[in-house]
């Protein structure tokens, strides 16, 4: 078991639960309905990504190694980069806060960083003797 992933795990889940919530019931006020949109795409990734962690925590005990480590590591990236960069160019969006627009560039990087933890996850499991 890998302790620190268990916790961001939980930490990262606690905060989609309040995210999402926002999302649901007080940002439709301040935002377009596209917006609401981009920010719930945030929260559900973030959530996704939650599970794969705490499954990498888990894991960790039967493959331990540095592809787990870096799987575990990869997800906590990607959920900053991915869903970080949607809630903050939501953030933007409701304050008009102009200038800033290149930060969706981030996102997809967040993207990539979740594709690789599922495959080092993968690789991981792999080589698991059963």
């Amino acid at each position: 078991m890998h302790k620190s992933f268990l916790v961001w795990a939980a930490a990262l889940g606690a905060l989609a639960v309040v995210l999402g919530a926002f999302g649901a019931h007080k940002l439709k006020e301040l935002v377009p309905p596209e917006t609401v949109s981009t920010f719930q795409t945030g929260v559900t990734y973030q959530f996704y990504h939650v599970f794969a962690l705490l499954a990498t925590g888990i894991l960790f005990a039967y493959a331990p190694g540095s592809q787990m480590l870096w799987a575990g590591r990869c997800f906590i990236i990607g959920i900053f980069l991915f869903s970080g960069s949607l809630y903050l160019l939501t953030m933007l969006k409701a304050t008009e806060t102009v200038g800033l627009s290149k930060l969706g560039i981030i996102t997809p990087i967040g993207g990539v960083f979740f594709i690789v933890g599922w495959v080092l996850l993968l690789l991981s499991i792999l080589k698991i003797k059963a």
